[in-house]
């Protein structure tokens, strides 16, 4: 038995063992058995629809069957709140549409909306077909850009996992998470060509006590990126790149803002990203708060700005000049390792009018081909302990 068949196994018995968590199952619910047509050409979003009303009406616990095939799907959106719980099985491949209605001025292509202990995953695959879409995106010109519409959204699920699954060539951000409590995502997969635009991996807002665990992300934006009101975040064995590494941000750009607490990045790997780990907030005058972030056990290769806070971030230019009000405290780097492909390998700067207090600097070890790497600091507060390569400029 190859590897690949192996993991599959062990994927498959990792869903049974979700499923029983929550209960016995009661139902399978076979989409095809319901009229879904596994041609890649015809569209099914009628059927899956339907299928998932039933096993969401019943009580008990109840699995979406997805099987081997090529499914075209159009937007769809499962909505809760359910009388039971979901499985929501994909081992075949869901195939979004290319048109230019599917591309602009949508927020979704397939949305999970107020459940409970919600499983989704199986083995199989979305194909966000982003290729189609991407010539439409402006947000590298214009600042108040539409951005193109997420592959998988999930809104307001509390308790639930997503697990064995591949996204591949979302319109726009792979996993989009926004209002969620309680979200475990394990082993998944999210590929993009590096070049293609605002593909972030998973993107989190207004959430709270997510974990991210042994993912692969390799897209053209942040692998993972967490925007206001993330609460509480673990990412542990993530390996990403190419992308923009693990953003903390952009803040500060809005009025009212939640805050950024309670992130642990621990144990990932850095792969030629364009930044490594990186937290950036708008030079506006709105005021929000960063705090209790740890970065640890995190390995570099050939990273661009391997540990980088930029309160002076803009992202088309032409921006308003001032000090950001977005007060960063208690940031901890512990054992960050590896090689810079820039020369300043640690970058901290912060507010004049809100320095960064409390950073925590401890056995830095980042190495420059092109000779002995550097850091700059500005207005930033802390301390430096242990290896320090480059040497502290706190």
């Amino acid at each position: 038995m190859g590897l690949s068949a192996v993991f599959h196994c062990v994927c498959i018995i990792f869903l049974l063992a979700c499923i029983a968590e929550v209960g016995a199952g009661k139902m399978v619910f076979n989409a095809v058995k319901y009229g879904a047509i596994a041609d890649g050409k015809t569209e099914n979003s009628e059927v899956f629809q339907n299928v998932f009303n039933r096993a969401c009406q019943m009580e008990g616990n109840n699995v979406v069957l997805i099987p081997h095939g090529r499914y075209m799907l159009g937007q769809t959106v499962f909505k809760g709140p359910c009388k039971g719980h979901v499985v929501f099985l994909i081992v075949g491949t869901l195939l979004a549409p290319t048109d230019i209605a599917s591309s602009v001025n949508v927020d979704h292509w397939i949305s999970f909306q107020y459940m409970d202990r919600l499983v989704i995953g199986g083995g199989g695959s979305l194909d966000g077909r982003g290729s189609s879409a991407w010539p439409y995106n402006s947000c590298s010109k214009r600042p108040d850009c539409k951005p193109l519409p997420p592959s998988l959204r999930l809104d307001f699920l509390t308790n639930s996992w997503i697990t064995n699954l591949t996204l591949i060539n979302s319109k726009g951000v792979h996993i989009d998470v926004f209002g969620c409590d309680g979200l475990k995502l394990r082993h998944v997969n999210l590929i993009a060509p590096a070049n293609s635009p605002n593909t972030d991996g998973i993107h989190i807002g207004s959430s709270r006590n997510i974990d991210i665990s042994n993912a692969r992300i390799a897209t053209g934006d942040d692998c993972v990126s967490l925007s206001p009101g993330s609460m509480y975040i673990n990412i542990t064995n993530v390996i990403c790149g190419p992308g923009h590494g693990i953003s903390v941000g952009s803040l500060g750009r809005s009025p009212n803002e939640e805050d950024v607490r309670g992130v642990k990045v621990k144990a990932c790997t850095l792969i030629g990203t364009a930044n490594g780990l990186r937290i950036k907030t708008w030079a506006l005058p709105y005021a929000s708060s960063v705090l209790g972030l740890t970065f640890e056990n995190i390995i570099m290769e050939h990273v661009n700005n391997p540990i980088m806070i930029d309160q002076q971030y803009c992202q088309a230019g032409n921006c308003q000049k001032g000090d950001s009000q977005v007060q960063i405290q208690d940031v901890k780097y512990r054992n960050i390792r590896g090689t810079s492909s820039t020369k300043m390998a640690v970058t901290l700067k912060c507010s004049r009018s809100k320095p960064c207090q409390k950073i925590v600097l401890r056995d830095i070890n980042l190495l420059y081909n092109g000779g002995p790497a550097t850091s700059s600091c500005f207005y930033a507060k802390g301390v430096a302990y242990g290896i320090q390569r480059p040497p502290s400029c706190l």
